[in-house]
């Protein structure tokens, strides 16, 4: 990176920064130049299509791959990674015209917008896209399945609607040659394990049909991506990496709101510094998108700067739009054209524009709060300057982690992006899609080569369950005219599942797997939704759903849980930092006892209310860790050990995030001075999800990392006794008591001192 002075039209608004010290940090990237190959052999009408100069060197690997194995691609944001599959796939549907492919997005507007792009190929019938999705009239699916031979789809409606009806689908499969997973990244954690199991299933039912198609996948970029894409697929993939596309100069700004309140710590609000810099940004005549993660938060602050702006420009004030998730599709497509065509300078939207749905140019992107991981970060930034020199901006929250990255700018600019986390072999998970399967066609012997090798092991459970039956050598379901996929949330890790729904609409929300339910949905929690709040009225525990109405009141709640572990299977251990580590399989038990409400954005508490729920258990995946005498006792007061075990607890659940692609609320924990099992003080951190994801394994790899990541998080906040920016957890099911961040600092320098 170089130190050339920053590009008009925002040097004004970055010069006012440094001098009031909200600037922490800025960074210069040069421009980069493209890296060009001469295209592949291709059919002539595609190679009519093709610049003059050829492809980007990424595009022409991956083109090349395509002709005799799997790959997945990983570059930039707007590096044109649609070519990489896309000319591979016309190039085989022009030379097999009874071709069929198979596209999947994790989102409608993807598809949407992947069916647009097909159609600039201007092959005519040769190509027939069509969209297959909840959407699609059900008087349009007969010709789609007989006459598309590219199929645009998202895994829930391959794993609900196609695989389990895979008779009407016959000619399809037959003739299946390509199958396209692309914004492969999304697919981590829960989602990702499930969307792995269904994509199994499919080389499965492709393989009944005598078809084995080609996968190609696409990603942004990941620290793991042969093994995300491996993992997905059970496959075999070429990488292809080498960026030979173009970007034009970047200036990027960490900017960090003021203190407000010397004794809390407390700073201004990051919604309120967003509004500030987007009115800059907008009146200086750039052409900004600006990413922040609640819906009311994206009509906030796009009012907010639509005022301001009004009152010194009112023609003006109609160029700043919301857009978000929840808007109608004309609404959604009158905002994306409006955008495309220079009529707006502003938009302020939550991550339904984070993937790669193509906006044209823009010059600013300002990203509001750390939005989980350092790759969906740089996916956003990567929308700033994408034909001409930008401003990259990200504005801090008072979470931990983006307070961590301020004391740490260095750091967090260079640090590498996260590895996308996910385990397909999930028991629950896997044994749910082993169901599925068996619905689709009978298991036997010949399926493990798919399923994978413990597949008969789990169906030999299923047996004994009562659900499947065995028949000579074969596995069947039980009852015939079940329909399992109907069953199975591809978002949920348990099939113990509460309905969420919002009693003014009466629509289904969504899910909450039984595990969380009591945690998330009990009666007066808040409950957020796609980045939109609500209230709980009840939660109906026979009938397994949890009634809400929408809230915009000021305050959150936070439930107050009695937790206890206990470990059923040892997987690994060893001795490190002075401490006994372990990794295995622990039974969590957990009752909510009451909830507390909470200001906001001030965190004080209102008030207290009791709750009478049952206990709920599961079994999961962790990682924890004995302390010897001498870092738990040893010059320590006995007083704080239990408030020093439970801050460091808190700490490392705060970084875990940083290694692994997850959020906290992903993550489990508990800290006791005296754990029955191990007979010593012991912090357990666990997988949130029943069966385990990989997130805790992942913490348990990279130990020494994640205790020097918490021992800095820290050591260097500049609170006096805790904070929600260091120890405090907004999901601490003891309401963050006892907590000495003192002891936790001292327990952790003694872990460190024997690394």
């Amino acid at each position: 990176m170089s130190t050339t002075k920053p590009v008009e039209p925002w040097a004004a608004i970055l010069e006012r920064g440094r001098i009031d010290e909200r600037l922490v940090r800025e960074e210069y990237e040069g421009a980069r130049r493209a890296v060009l190959r001469d295209a592949p052999p291709l059919h002539p009408l595609l190679l009519e299509k093709l610049p003059p100069d050829g492809l980007y060197l990424h595009q022409a690997k991956a083109v090349e791959a395509a002709m005799t194995r799997p790959f997945i691609v990983t570059t930039g944001t707007a590096s044109g990674k649609s070519l990489c599959f896309n000319l591979p796939t016309l190039n085989h549907l022009l030379q097999t015209p009874t071709g069929r492919a198979l596209y999947l997005y994790p989102t409608k507007a993807l598809a949407q917008d992947q069916a647009r792009a097909l159609g600039t190929f201007g092959l005519g019938n040769r190509v027939r896209p069509a969209i297959y999705d909840g959407d699609t009239p059900r008087e349009a699916r007969r010709a789609i399945r007989q006459n598309a031979n590219i199929l645009l789809t998202n895994p829930d409606m391959l794993h609900v609607g196609i695989l389990p009806n895979h008779g009407a689908w016959a000619d399809f499969f037959t003739r299946l040659d390509v199958v396209v997973v692309d914004e492969a990244h999304v697919y981590r954690g829960v989602f990702g394990s499930h969307v792995a199991n269904v994509l199994r299933r499919l080389r499965r039912i492709a393989a009944a049909y005598g078809s084995e198609p080609r996968f190609m996948l696409a990603s942004a970029t990941v620290a793991n991506p042969v093994e995300l894409a491996q993992r997905l697929t059970g496959l075999d993939v070429e990488l292809v990496d080498e960026d030979g596309s173009p970007s034009a100069p970047r200036r990027i700004a960490m900017w960090n709101p003021p203190i407000v309140d010397e004794v809390t710590a407390q700073r201004a609000s990051a919604i309120g510094e967003a509004a500030e810099l987007l009115k800059d940004l907008v009146l200086s005549g750039a052409r900004t998108i600006c990413f922040i993660k609640s819906r009311k938060a994206v009509e906030l602050v796009s009012k907010l700067v639509s005022d301001m702006v009004g009152d010194v420009h009112p023609e003006l004030s109609d160029a700043v739009e919301p857009y978000r998730a929840g808007y109608t599709a004309q609404q959604r497509r009158d905002v994306e054209g409006r955008l495309m065509r220079g009529e707006l300078r502003c938009v302020v939207t939550t991550d339904a524009l984070e993937l790669g749905i193509d906006i044209g140019a823009l010059d600013a992107c300002v990203v509001v709060t750390f939005p989980g991981t350092v790759a969906s970060l740089r996916q956003m930034w990567g929308r700033a300057g994408r034909r001409r020199d930008g401003l990259a901006v990200y504005i801090a929250g008072e979470d931990a982690l983006d307070q961590y990255f301020c004391r740490h700018p260095d750091q967090f600019l260079a640090r590498p992006v996260e590895a996308a986390i996910l385990d397909p072999g999930n028991e629950q998970i896997h044994r749910a899609h082993l169901v599925c399967a068996a619905h689709e066609g009978p298991l036997s012997a010949g399926d493990a080569e798919v399923l994978g090798p413990d597949w008969q092991a789990h169906a030999d459970a299923l047996v004994s369950e009562g659900v499947l039956v065995q028949r000579r050598g074969q596995y069947l379901l039980r009852h015939a005219e079940a329909y399992p996929a109907a069953q199975v949330s591809l978002r949920s890790a348990s099939p113990d599942t509460y309905a969420v729904i919002d009693v003014a609409s009466g629509e289904v929300l969504g899910t909450v797997e039984g595990s969380r339910a009591h945690s998330t949905t009990h009666q007066g929690a808040i409950y957020l939704h796609q980045a939109r709040s609500y209230e709980v009225v009840e939660l109906d525990l026979d009938g397994k759903k949890a009634l809400v109405k929408p809230f915009d009141g000021n305050w959150y709640t936070q439930p107050k849980r009695e937790t206890q572990t206990d470990i059923e299977q040892l997987l690994d251990r060893r001795e490190i930092m002075g401490v006994t580590l372990s990794y295995g399989i622990v039974r969590v038990t957990e009752t909510v006892v009451a909830y507390q409400r909470k200001k906001l954005p001030s965190h004080d508490q209102i008030d207290i209310h009791a709750l009478d729920l049952p206990q709920t258990e599961f079994s999961t995946r962790a990682l924890w860790y004995e302390l010897p005498d001498e870092i738990a006792y040893a010059e320590f007061p006995t007083e704080v050990l239990l408030g020093a075990l439970h801050a460091a607890e808190h700490s490392q659940i705060a970084v875990l995030p940083l290694l692994a692609m997850c959020d906290r609320w992903d993550i489990g924990g508990l800290s006791t001075n005296m754990h029955p099992q191990t007979g010593r003080p012991t912090i357990f951190i666990y997988d949130g999800h029943p069966g385990g994801i990989g997130i805790s394994r992942r913490g348990y790899e990279e130990f020494e990392t994640l205790v020097g990541d918490a021992h800095r998080l820290l050591d260097e906040c500049p609170c006096e006794s805790g904070c929600p920016s260091c120890v405090q957890s907004p999901k601490c099911g003891n309401l963050n008591e006892p907590l000495s961040k003192r002891g936790a600092l001292e327990l952790m320098t003694r872990m460190l001192h024997r690394s």
